[in-house]
């Protein structure tokens, strides 16, 4: 996956100097040994580090502003094992800028009946701790996420994975930088947007470089890295010369790698992690990038059509969490209503994302009649069958909103001859009608990004973690 931190999280437990030193000990015993299995699981995506046993408004408003600062740190995980008391936590978590997850567990997953006293009440009172704690945080609209259940559960640790790689996300959002070659679509309005307002809300950096800027890399890329890439793909996937001759199949493929080339080294160079492109504005490109952005699909990168940086971004970001499996940018393009089949039939011009596949993809190289470039390069296969959620990000002006649906993704009923690009389709789980109704009504755009890896409790979390406005339409 491009570019992603070795992050951590820490562990803060709560308690107080009521119960005496020996219970504190305790205290921090059983926090260690919880983050030691928790490790120990394998269930987890990054490590948990246990930091300290926090008595005092000090030391958590201290702990919090380490976290802050601290690059490697994605988020905090905080348990109750005591009662404490909630007005030290005010400081401290008013000044985190960091996600935040409240584990609200016990050491032990059952009460020990013949042995319980007053000593083991005042050791494990999570149940009253969390409460206490739960409050102040609702009290300060923090917007945190709350995890409850025994700890060494498969199920609960498995939720806490996928909070750690939406909060890794949300950290690495502020480094997501989009490069637009070429502008936006002239006259379209879904894909437009406040790029200033994206940077202050998600840490978006959102820029402009003409395509000759793009041309100058391109043309630099050598012929030994393009042959020795064509070899690549051939171990990896199918040529299909269909009814090109040799040598023009072989001359277009290998110009979508010496395009691959030159904008990867384009956005390394710079720090991009997303981009789009244009097909109004291709001056001094011999072919609209198709395989080309495959490969950077494929990589990592994220992207969208016709200028769109906002799916663009939100393409990187949701295959971070994802950890780039089966998530990708995606436009509906046509339907199917016949009683029984109903399903939108998503796919682009070229650039579908290869992570979603299920057949093994085939390079082939057909005619685009948009552009006016000569014919692309662009591997061809089917979609994905399975749960998954389609999201989108709209620009209302005062505000952002995100908009998903979960989806079930099918199969073409038939193979399409005539329709040499991958396609993917999907059916609103709510019911077609319902779900496209709902979609149109929100503002709903069609660019997308469709993932089979992520699911809404995760996007729920993100939005929280934003404080953005979020419209999940299986809720309604």
């Amino acid at each position: 996956m491009k570019n992603i931190k070795d992050y951590e999280f820490w562990f803060i437990t709560g308690s107080q100097f009521l119960y005496g030193p020996e219970t504190l000990k305790s205290v921090e015993s059983d926090a260690k040994e919880i983050v030691d299995k928790l490790n120990e699981s394998k269930q987890l995506p990054y490590p948990i580090k246990f930091k300290l046993v926090a008595t005092t408004a000090e030391s958590i408003t201290k702990i919090m502003k380490e976290v802050n600062y601290n690059d490697k740190v994605a988020g905090v995980i905080t348990w109750m094992h005591t009662f404490s008391p909630a007005k030290n936590w005010i400081r401290g978590t008013k000044l985190l800028q960091k996600p935040l997850l409240h584990l609200a567990t016990q050491k032990l997953n059952y009460i020990p009946y013949d042995t319980i006293d007053f000593d083991y009440m005042n050791l494990n009172q999570s149940a009253h701790g969390d409460r206490e704690y739960a409050f102040i945080n609702a009290r300060l609209h923090k917007n945190n996420k709350i995890i409850s259940g025994y700890w060494g559960d498969e199920d609960i640790q498995k939720s806490i994975a996928k909070w750690m790689d939406v909060a890794v996300a949300y950290n690495e959002s502020f480094n997501i930088k989009v490069v637009t070659f070429g502008g936006k679509m002239r006259n379209v309005a879904v894909t437009d947007g406040d790029r200033i307002e994206a940077q202050i809300k998600f840490g978006w950096t959102v820029d402009y470089w003409g395509v000759a800027d793009l041309v100058k890399e391109v043309n630099a890329v050598s012929e030994k890295d393009i042959d020795s890439k064509y070899k690549e793909l051939q171990e990896e996937y199918d040529f299909n010369e269909g009814d090109n001759d040799s040598e023009k199949f072989e001359y277009n493929t290998k110009y979508q790698i010496r395009e691959y080339f030159g904008i990867k080294k384009f956005m390394d160079d710079r720090g991009y992690t997303a981009f789009t492109t244009n097909f109004e504005d291709l001056e001094g490109l011999e072919q609209l990038p198709g395989l080309a952005v495959q490969l950077l699909n494929k990589e990592g990168y994220g992207f969208a059509g016709e200028g769109d940086w906002k799916t663009a971004a939100l393409d990187r970001l949701l295959k971070i969490v994802a950890h780039n499996k089966q998530t990708g940018f995606m436009e509906d393009y046509t339907l199917d209503l016949r009683k029984g089949h109903e399903a939108i039939l998503g796919s682009h011009m070229l650039e579908v994302d290869p992570t979603i596949a299920s057949t093994k993809p085939r390079v082939e190289v057909h005619p685009l009649d948009i552009g006016n470039k000569a014919d692309p390069a662009r591997l061809v296969f089917t979609g994905s069958q399975g749960d998954a959620i389609d999201v989108t990000m709209a620009d209302f002006g005062k505000e952002f909103k995100l908009i998903s649906y979960d989806v079930e993704g099918n199969k073409p009923e038939k193979e399409t001859p005539h329709l040499p690009i991958a396609k993917q389709l999907w059916t609103p789980k709510q019911g077609w009608r319902k779900g496209a109704e709902e979609w149109l009504t929100a503002g709903g755009g069609h660019h997308t990004v469709l993932s089979f890896a992520v699911d809404s409790e995760q996007v729920t979390d993100l939005s929280k973690m934003f404080g953005l406005n979020y419209e999940n339409l299986n809720l309604k």
